[in-house]
C-alpha cells in the first residue's frame, strides 16, 4: 500500500515538473508590445516636443511595466505643467494630457526676467502679455499667497500694475490707475476691501497713495 502510494506521488511529480517545463517555454516565446507612440495633449508643438525627447530617452521597452515614477519626473520638471494624467492605449500607446500652468506675474531672479506660474514655477519670460511686475525678493509661496488673499477680496487682481513686497513679509500694490496700496503685514484682505470700498465712495482726484498700513485708518497723499 506504502509503494502504491509513494509510485503515485512520483507520477504527479513527473507530471508537474513536464506542464512547468511546458509553461515555462511558451511564457519564454512571449514578446510584450514596446511603447510605439506618444501623444501630448495641452501643450503646443514646440513645449511637447521637449517633454517628448526627454521621455523617449526613457526607452520605454514595455507598456506593462512602465516605470511611472521616471516620468512623472520628467513632466514635472517643467515650469508649464500644472496637473497632468497619463492613459495607456493598448497595445503600444501612451497619451498624456497636460493642463497648462497659468501665469500670473513677472519677477527678477539672478538679473532674469521669469514668469510665476499658477504651479509656483518660474518660466523663462517669452510673453508678450503685460502681466503685474513684483519689485522685491519673496519667496514665490509669498507672491501665491498674496495673489489668493487679492482674488478673495473685492480688488480685482486684473487691475493690478505692480506688487512691493518688504523684507518685514509687508507688500504695496499699485493699481493700473496708479494709485499706490499700502498694506499691513496682517489684515491683507480686509484691508484690501476697505481699500476698495474707500474708493467707490469718494472722488479719486489726486489722489496717488492710500496708505492702509495702521488698522481702522486709511491716510491718503496727493
Amino acid at each position: 500500500m506504502h509503494q502504491q502510494t509513494g509510485k503515485r506521488i512520483f507520477v504527479y511529480f513527473l507530471l508537474l515538473l513536464t506542464f512547468t517545463s511546458i509553461n515555462n517555454i511558451n511564457l519564454s516565446k512571449i514578446k510584450f508590445n514596446k511603447v510605439k507612440n506618444i501623444n501630448i495633449l495641452g501643450l503646443n508643438n514646440l513645449d511637447s516636443e521637449i517633454i517628448l525627447n526627454d521621455l523617449k530617452n526613457l526607452n520605454l521597452e514595455n507598456i506593462f511595466f512602465i516605470n511611472k515614477n521616471k516620468i512623472t519626473k520628467i513632466i514635472d520638471s517643467n515650469t508649464l505643467v500644472e496637473e497632468f494624467k497619463v492613459f495607456k492605449k493598448y497595445p503600444s500607446t501612451l497619451n498624456i494630457e497636460i493642463q497648462k500652468t497659468i501665469f500670473l506675474a513677472k519677477i527678477n531672479k539672478d538679473d532674469k526676467i521669469f514668469i510665476i506660474g499658477s504651479n509656483g514655477k518660474l518660466s523663462k519670460n517669452d510673453s508678450t502679455k503685460n502681466f503685474p511686475y513684483i519689485f522685491g525678493n519673496p519667496e514665490i509661496s509669498e507672491f501665491i499667497k498674496i495673489k489668493k488673499m487679492i482674488e478673495e477680496s473685492k480688488i480685482s487682481y486684473d487691475s493690478i500694475k505692480n506688487l512691493y513686497f518688504f523684507k518685514s513679509k509687508r507688500w504695496d500694490i499699485e493699481l493700473k490707475n496708479n494709485i499706490l496700496i499700502k498694506l499691513p503685514k496682517n489684515n491683507v484682505k480686509e484691508t484690501l476691501n476697505d481699500a476698495f470700498n474707500f474708493m467707490e465712495d469718494i472722488k479719486i482726484g489726486n489722489i496717488k497713495i492710500i496708505d492702509a498700513r495702521i488698522k481702522n485708518q486709511i491716510i491718503i497723499n496727493g
